[in-house]
């Protein structure tokens, strides 16, 4: 069964950027294993170690992002609404402090820059509340404020 990605177009693109930024360094990478096996015995070589595990490590990410991006449904912007729902901007107070997030999927999810996925438990207690309402999240009152 296919895994569908939740995704907003912003997000599709920082991907895409990422994507072809990893594929760039692959011939760096490659020079670099080349230049290190000249070195001689490999088993003690730890430039050679390095650029592989280096090498490694970008061709995993690659191969994460473009099962992503394959399995990518973009998240269209909501239309003008007060309801709450994946690509939502809401702001809410909790506890007399305002916060703003974005409602996002979980492979853009990033609480330090405002971007919480639908399936956090905030996430899931947003989506489909209205603006002025109120509801309890663990012991704290939260008021939806706004929703863009």
């Amino acid at each position: 069964m296919k895994k569908t990605i939740n995704l907003t177009p912003a997000g599709k693109t920082e991907l895409e950027n990422e994507l072809a930024e990893l594929i760039a360094q692959r011939p760096a990478i490659a020079e670099r294993i080349a230049t290190a096996r000249a070195f001689g015995d490999l088993s003690e070589n730890q430039e050679y170690t390095d650029a592989r595990a280096e090498q490694k490590t970008v061709e995993n990410r690659i191969l994460e992002i473009q099962e992503t991006l394959k399995n990518a449904v973009l998240i269209k912007a909501p239309k003008k609404t007060d309801k709450v729902s994946i690509g939502s901007t809401v702001e809410i107070t909790m506890s007399g402090k305002k916060f703003i997030y974005t409602v996002v999927g979980p492979v853009e999810a990033n609480p330090l820059e405002g971007k919480i996925s639908h399936e956090s438990p905030i996430g899931k207690e947003l989506l489909g509340r209205k603006v002025g309402e109120s509801f309890d999240f663990n012991g704290k009152k939260v008021t939806i404020k706004n929703v863009g």
